[in-house]
């Protein structure tokens, strides 16, 4: 019965500690996809000004 009562304590522990895990992958990535876009944003706005001020300076 003790052996029986371990097994299902360290069963318990090991799936709270998976979804935890599984939990905080999850927001990794969503901050992962979030970091992405803002560079993909960055990086788009800093082409333009780049090309605006080439194109203002051509005249």
């Amino acid at each position: 019965m003790r052996a029986v009562l371990w097994v299902v304590g360290v069963v318990a522990g090991v799936l709270v500690l998976l979804g935890l895990l599984l939990e905080a992958v999850r927001w990794l990535v969503i901050i992962g996809v979030i970091a992405l876009l803002v560079v993909i944003v960055l990086a788009f706005v800093k082409g333009r000004q780049t090309v605006q001020h080439r194109h203002s300076a051509r005249r």
